[in-house]
C-alpha cells in the first residue's frame, strides 16, 4: 500500500501542510462566493503553479478544487444562490432550513457528509487505480483512439440540455486546438496568417478566459437584469449544534451518495452535479420521510453533498491512467501536468508513481482540513464573503485575470486570447452551449489526433483497424449507445409531457 509512506511523508513536510491548509481555505471561499466557481479559481492560480514543484503545484489546486466543491453549499444553503452547479441540489433543503433558523445544522451535516462522500472517492480511487492503470498498458493506439472518441461523444451529449449544443461545443473544442502547425507536415491550420496563431492557442489564457472571464461577463449581466431588485438574504448565519440523534438518520444517505458520486465520478464528463441529483431523487425515493424533502429535511442535504465530493477522487482516474480527464477541473490539471512535462497515461504509475500516491495524500488531508474549517467555522467564512461587495470583487477579478494570461508568458497576444475566450465562454453560457465539452474537448484533441494517425499508420491507412480489434469496437458502440439512451430519454420525456397535457 503505497499510501500510507506517502501520507508519512507529506505530514512531514512542513510547507506542503501549509499549501494544503491554504488551498483548502481558499477553495472554500471561492467556492462559497456566488458567481465564483472552483475552476475559476484555479484557471486564475494556474500561472502561479508555474514556479512551483509539480507535487506542489497539483496539490495545491487539487484541493483546492475538492474544498471549492464543498465550499459550494456555503452558498447555497445561506445565500439561496448554490456557489457551484453541484450544490443546486443542495440549495432545494439547505435553504428552507436556513430560512427557519438552521443555518447551522444544515452546514454542519454539509460538512460531515461532503468528508464522508470525498473520503470514499479517495479510497475508491487509492484501491482501483492500479488495477485500471494496468489494463491501460495493454492498450494501443486504436483503443486509445476509441476510447478518446466515446469520451469525446458521452461527454458531449450527456450533459446540458441538448444533444446538438453539446456536440457542438465539444467539435468547437476540438478545432480550436487544431489551430497553429500541423505536427507531422508543420503546414500551418486555421492560422489566417497571423504568427502568433502559428503557436497555437494557449492553455491558460483560453482556461482563464472562459472561466473566468466568461462567468464574470455572465454575472454582470444578471446583476443588470436584477436592477432595483433586493438581494434575498434575510438567512442568518448563526446555527446551532448538530446532536448524534438528528445526524443519524442522514448517515445511510451520505455512504449511498458516496457510492453514487465514485461510480459517476469514473466516467468522463458527467461530473458532480448529475452525481448530487441522482444520490437526491434516490436519497427521496428511499427516505422514510419523502414529505419532508424539499421543505428542510437534514437527509436532503446529506444526500447530494456526499455525491457531489465524491466526484472528485474518482474522476482523476480517467485523467492519470488514460490521459482523458473526467471534469473541468481534470482538464485543468492535465494541464498542470504537462507545463511540468509529465506524460499522463498509464506510463505515469512506471515514471511517476511515488509523486501520484504523494497527490492522493495530499488530497485526503485535504478533505480533512476543509472539514475542520467548515465544521466550526463556515458560519466565519459567511460572514467575510458578505462584506465583499460586489461592485470590489468583479473588478478584482477581472484585473487578476489580465495579470495571471499575461504572466504566464509575457505576452499581450495571450491577453487578447484571454478576452476573446471571455466572450466566446459567456455566449456559450447564454445560449447554453457545453463549456465543460469545449474545454475537455480541447486539451484532449491533441492526443486524439496523435492515435488516430499512429492507428492509421499501423493499417497502412484502413480505417476498419478500429472495429476489428474487440476493445476499441466496445468503446466505439459505448459512444454510439450513449447518444442513442439519451435520445430515448429525450424521447421518453417528451411523451411523459404530452400526456401530462392532455390530461390536462
Amino acid at each position: 500500500m503505497e499510501i500510507f509512506p506517502a501520507l508519512l511523508s507529506v505530514i512531514t513536510d512542513p510547507m506542503l501542510l501549509f499549501a494544503i491548509v491554504l488551498a483548502a481555505t481558499v477553495g472554500m471561499i471561492v467556492g462559497a462566493t456566488p458567481g465564483l466557481t472552483a475552476s475559476a479559481a484555479i484557471a486564475m492560480l494556474l500561472p502561479i503553479t508555474f514556479y512551483m514543484s509539480p507535487l506542489f503545484a497539483l496539490a495545491f489546486l487539487y484541493v483546492i478544487g475538492k474544498s471549492g466543491r464543498y465550499g459550494g453549499s456555503i452558498a447555497a444553503i445561506l445565500f439561496n444562490t448554490p456557489g457551484t452547479a453541484a450544490s443546486a441540489a443542495t440549495q432545494i433543503d439547505g435553504y428552507p432550513l436556513a430560512r427557519a433558523g438552521k443555518a447551522g445544522k444544515a452546514m454542519k451535516v454539509a460538512t460531515i457528509s461532503s468528508v464522508i462522500g470525498d473520503l470514499m472517492g479517495d479510497v475508491l480511487l487509492v484501491v482501483g487505480v492500479g488495477f485500471i492503470a494496468a489494463i491501460a498498458l495493454k492498450l494501443g493506439p486504436p483503443e486509445t483512439f476509441a476510447i478518446y472518441f466515446a469520451a469525446f461523444v458521452v461527454i458531449g451529449s450527456v450533459i446540458g440540455e441538448s444533444i446538438v449544443k453539446g456536440l457542438a461545443s465539444a467539435l468547437l473544442g476540438i478545432l480550436v486546438a487544431m489551430v497553429g502547425l500541423d505536427p507531422i507536415s508543420s503546414e500551418e491550420r486555421y492560422t489566417f496568417g497571423s504568427f502568433d496563431l502559428s503557436n497555437g492557442i494557449g492553455l491558460v489564457p483560453l482556461m482563464i478566459g472562459v472561466f473566468v472571464l466568461g462567468e464574470v461577463f455572465a454575472q454582470l449581466e444578471e446583476r443588470r437584469k436584477a436592477t432595483g431588485e433586493t438581494k434575498e438574504n434575510e438567512s442568518s448565519a448563526d446555527g446551532n449544534d448538530l446532536t448524534w440523534e438528528e445526524y443519524k438518520p442522514c448517515l445511510p444517505h451520505a455512504f449511498r451518495g458516496g457510492f453514487i458520486g465514485a461510480g459517476i465520478g469514473v466516467l468522463p464528463g458527467l461530473g458532480s452535479a448529475i452525481a448530487a441529483f441522482i444520490s437526491y431523487g434516490e436519497g427521496k425515493r428511499r427516505a422514510k420521510n419523502p414529505e419532508q424533502w424539499g421543505k428542510g429535511a437534514l437527509e436532503g442535504v446529506a444526500a447530494p453533498e456526499a455525491a457531489n465530493n465524491a466526484v472528485s477522487g474518482p474522476s482523476m482516474a480517467p485523467l492519470l491512467t488514460l490521459g482523458i480527464p473526467g471534469s473541468t477541473i481534470g482538464a485543468i490539471l492535465l494541464g498542470v501536468f504537462l507545463i511540468h512535462g509529465i506524460q499522463v497515461g498509464p506510463t505515469l504509475f512506471l515514471t511517476d508513481k511515488e509523486l501520484v500516491y504523494k497527490l492522493f495524500a495530499c488530497g485526503m488531508l485535504g478533505i480533512l482540513v476543509y472539514g475542520l474549517i467548515g465544521y466550526f467555522g463556515a458560519t466565519q467564512v459567511a460572514r467575510l464573503i458578505l462584506k465583499i461587495p460586489t461592485n470590489v470583487l468583479y473588478p478584482l477579478i477581472f484585473m487578476t485575470a489580465f495579470v495571471a494570461a499575461y504572466s504566464a508568458r509575457g505576452s499581450m497576444f495571450d491577453v487578447t486570447v484571454m478576452t476573446f475566450a471571455g466572450f466566446v465562454g459567456w455566449l456559450m453560457r447564454k445560449h447554453d452551449f457545453n463549456i465543460a465539452a469545449f474545454v475537455i474537448s480541447f486539451v484532449l484533441a491533441k492526443g486524439a489526433e496523435e492515435t488516430f494517425r499512429q492507428s492509421l499508420l499501423m493499417s497502412d491507412g484502413g480505417a476498419l483497424i478500429f472495429v476489428e480489434r474487440p476493445i476499441a469496437l466496445a468503446f466505439l458502440i459505448l459512444g454510439a449507445g450513449a447518444i442513442a439512451f439519451r435520445i430515448r430519454g429525450i424521447l421518453k420525456e417528451r411523451k411523459l409531457a404530452q400526456g401530462g397535457l392532455g390530461d390536462a
